[in-house]
């Protein structure tokens, strides 16, 4: 009998990437497997189907490659959040603060439209800090945020805590201790 595999055993984990300590989720694993990647994203939809929603929102980078292929399943547009200086034309921005200093995230200034239901995706929920901008980013433009979808959670960071507070509705396909 097959084994039945789960989103979790398609991700690998990197020692000691980008800096000494850190184990990195990497979820590149996953979307070269066609079977690991449909999972993936059939999993992330599945709490929303039948919702209403109006657009897909993807956090730079992963997210796009979720939030297109969420979108799509859903027959929605997308809409990318980009970092600082990536986006042409009008766009209002959001600070935020990393680990070692800030960032900036950036969305068109007409991505949104106010009442549009809108579900924010990503790869990996840690600080929550991304998503935080990202969220304040739709909230200024009037949409909805009718949930937020992640494959990874790291709870030791507290980032799903964070996005709780601000009331959002968070989905994660799996977890992992430690940073």
């Amino acid at each position: 009998m097959p084994v039945l595999r789960t989103v979790k055993d398609y991700i690998r984990t990197i020692v000691d990437f980008p800096h000494e300590g850190i184990l990195f989720r990497d979820v590149t694993t996953l979307f070269a497997d066609p079977r690991g990647f449909r999972m993936a994203i059939d999993q992330m939809l599945h709490p929303y189907a039948g919702e209403q929603i109006d657009k897909v929102v993807g956090l730079e980078a992963r997210g796009f490659i979720l939030g297109g292929a969420i979108a799509h399943q859903l027959s929605l547009g997308f809409v990318p959040i980009r970092k600082k200086g990536k986006l042409p034309g009008a766009v209002i921005s959001e600070d935020y603060q990393l680990e070692y200093g800030e960032a900036i995230v950036e969305i068109h200034d007409d991505a949104i439209q106010p009442g549009e239901k809108i579900l924010l995706v990503d790869d990996l929920l840690a600080t929550g800090g991304t998503a935080q901008a990202g969220i304040r980013l739709i909230e200024r433009l009037g949409g909805e945020i009718m949930g937020c979808a992640f494959i990874v959670d790291l709870p030791e960071l507290g980032g799903r805590q964070k996005l709780e507070a601000m009331g959002m509705d968070v989905h994660v396909l799996c977890e992992y201790e430690g940073a």
